[in-house]
């Protein structure tokens, strides 16, 4: 009985010895993005388009399809789509929640904007649908 009571003095004495050692707890951490502000900008039609949103450039350097992937006619189509249907929401917020859909987009389908910021624009739209769970179109966006 006494050899039982020593062994489990024994084993009590190792588990607390083990639970006094410093563990190095390691946290996952996002990295730090300094700046989450996209411009959008062609300067020779004056055209600018600034999007403040958390997340957004993390997520366009890292998840967006390179630049050429999608042709230019391709992505000024889908944004002509995206801008009808974003505006739309805009103009009946009892419908659509007002925070998400705040401004309307000045987006002239007869302007060449150029490749960029037809790029730009088309990743931020599929951002937000993905982020906010919205589908603009009948088009379903995947990341």
């Amino acid at each position: 009985m006494k050899s039982f009571l020593y062994a489990i003095l024994a084993c009590v004495l190792l588990v607390a010895c083990n639970s006094t050692k410093n563990n190095t707890v390691v946290e996952e951490t996002k990295p730090i993005i300094d700046n989450d502000t996209i411009n959008i900008s062609n300067e020779a039609l004056e055209y600018q388009i600034i999007i403040i949103e958390p997340g957004f450039s993390s997520w366009f350097a890292t998840r967006a399809k390179p630049k050429g992937f999608y042709s230019q006619n391709y992505l000024e189509n889908k944004n002509k789509l995206f801008v009808s249907a974003w505006n739309t929401r805009v103009l009946n917020p009892s419908q659509f929640d007002p925070n998400l859909y705040e401004m309307q987009i000045n987006y002239d389908y007869g302007v060449d904007y150029g490749y960029d910021v037809n790029y730009k624009l088309y990743n931020y739209f599929i951002y937000f649908q993905l982020k906010y769970k919205q589908q603009l179109t009948g088009f379903i966006p995947r990341n």
